[in-house]
């Protein structure tokens, strides 16, 4: 496969962070997806959110596994790490790199084949043990490397590009994000770019593990009437939760804002932020509620996007091992492997 290298040089005008990187800085190489596919907006939401965020694209570790999806990370943060996975092995890998050197941000891209199907135990355990990542599921509901077969996420009676209706029941990743004691859910519309960012930057920033299922439709396979990940009908049947911004951490700015109200809010940089209460009944800190909201908006056809659920306090798995705040790997050999005293004592504790 020949692939076509951007530019490197930039036009000197071109706007630059805090850390002094332009947008550029954090692209990759030019895409081969199919024109108009959804993954290449969530890229273009991906690098957004990182150069927003001022994140040098050296501390990134981005992993993925097989499909559309998982060729994506060559498509942003060229000057990342980088490992493509096997398939539906992402979130093991990425486990053990992140217990490795805990110092990275790690960004972990799936598709809905890869974490619904081959990948969806591996999935699960990445959820309930708490790795600190911002997970990413690019869903577009078929097997698109493979002419267009249902995934495990398409839903009940929707219909394929030659007219099959699907007739089993999908897994809907975000319930079991939440159901699995993932600490940040939200979902995301490819074709939406103002929601999808903000998400993206508070995953990034997020202290647990942080889950975004994200519909993106097929242009070749999954974009037709009858199909429920097309553009027009996510449009169509799109009730969002809230309209989000985030905020790097600063000096507290506080806002009054009655249910329904615009309020214009000064940022630290100058800039106005609009904000527009809406939901009012809507607690993105009660799992249960969450959970309970999307399944009755689900059971009337609408597709829930937005920030679904957090906690402020989330904690990872380094904090449930007690692991060393020191990156296993600057340790040393005589630290690693402290000798048979040391090993002996463990072995008591646990008699």
């Amino acid at each position: 496969m020949t692939y076509i290298a951007k530019p490197a040089l930039h036009h000197p005008s071109l706007e630059k962070n805090r850390v002094g990187y332009t947008r550029r800085d954090y692209e990759g190489k030019i895409s081969t997806l199919c024109a108009g596919c959804g993954h290449d907006s969530i890229s273009a939401a991906i690098i957004q959110a990182c150069w927003e965020l001022d994140i040098q694209p050296h501390r990134v570790a981005k992993l993925s596994g097989i499909g559309c999806s998982s060729k994506t990370p060559d498509y942003f943060l060229g000057a990342s790490h980088g490992f493509n996975t096997v398939h539906g092995r992402m979130p093991s890998v990425l486990t053990g790199a992140n217990l490795a050197n805990r110092d990275l941000l790690y960004l972990g891209v799936s598709g809905d084949g890869d974490s619904a199907s081959i990948g969806l135990g591996q999935f699960a355990h990445a959820m309930r043990r708490g790795v600190r990542m911002a997970y990413i599921v690019e869903n577009n509901g078929v097997y698109g490397l493979t002419k267009g077969q249902f995934s495990a996420t398409a839903d009940s009676g929707s219909k394929s590009k030659k007219g099959v209706v699907n007739t089993d029941s999908p897994v809907d990743l975000v319930a079991l994000a939440l159901q699995l004691g993932a600490t940040y859910v939200g979902r995301g519309f490819s074709g939406n770019k103002a929601q999808l960012v903000p998400l993206i930057k508070g995953a990034l920033s997020h202290g647990g593990a942080a889950f975004i299922d994200v519909i993106s439709p097929c242009m070749a396979f999954n974009n037709h009437p009858g199909s429920t990940k097309s553009y027009d009908y996510v449009r169509e049947h799109n009730e969002s939760v809230s309209r989000i911004d985030f905020i790097t951490p600063r000096e507290e700015i506080t806002a009054s804002i009655a249910p329904g109200e615009v309020v214009d809010v000064r940022q630290h940089d100058g800039t106005l932020l609009r904000l527009r209460s809406l939901q009012p009944d809507y607690d993105p800190t009660d799992r249960n509620s969450a959970m309970a909201y999307m399944q009755s908006h689900h059971a009337r056809g609408e597709i829930l996007t937005g920030l679904l659920y957090v906690d402020p306090l989330a904690t990872d798995l380094h904090t449930a091992l007690n692991t060393t705040a020191r990156p296993l790997n600057a340790l040393d050999a005589t630290e690693l492997c402290p000798g048979t005293g040391a090993l002996a004592k463990i072995n008591a504790s646990l008699r």
